[in-house]
């Protein structure tokens, strides 16, 4: 009987976590969570200001979110995060050892162009350049896949759960 993963879909902004995530979770039968909704109010008010946060800004947001992927140890799960440095990523495993990243990666023009598109979020494209400069790509010793943001939401989603199926079972 296979155990389902518990999945941190990250990458930067604009990549397409709020997209992939719940499609992710619908292809796999598990729940999502929104890794936007773990935020303090006050990291929101940050970031809509156009105020990159700090990594002391983060440690709880990603503290509940590791709590959350704990939880859902052996049932499986997706949730989104940016993930951006290792240490966030450490930080996530040192509450939910067993948990893979899907990376979303891709050009950052189109990527630009995805994020000027979008109604209602926080995070302006102004920041996008920070992203990029934080961003620390999944290391050979870390349980994840990367995934081409290029095509449908569809076509995404499906590269993802492919790569998945060749990662190892988790062992809770």
């Amino acid at each position: 009987m296979s155990t389902p993963h518990v999945v941190v879909v990250m990458g930067v902004a604009g990549t397409g976590k709020t997209t992939i995530g719940p499609l992710l979770a619908a292809r796999l039968g598990v729940p999502y969570a929104e890794g936007d909704d773990f935020h303090p109010q006050a990291n929101i008010a940050k970031m809509s200001a156009g105020t990159p946060l700090t990594d002391e800004d983060r440690w709880p947001w990603l503290d509940a979110i590791g709590t959350w992927a704990h939880g859902r140890a052996g049932l499986g799960g997706v949730a989104s995060c940016s993930a951006l440095k290792r240490s966030y990523r450490d930080r996530l495993r040192a509450a939910a050892p067993d948990l893979v990243f899907v990376h979303l990666a891709g050009d950052r023009s189109l990527i630009e162009d995805r994020m000027s598109h979008r109604q209602g979020h926080f995070m302006p494209t102004a920041l996008l350049d920070s992203q990029f400069a934080t961003l620390q790509p999944l290391q050979e010793d870390e349980a994840g896949v990367v995934v081409d943001v290029a095509g449908s939401p569809e076509d995404i989603t499906r590269r993802a759960a492919s790569a998945l199926t060749a990662l190892p079972e988790p062992t809770a």
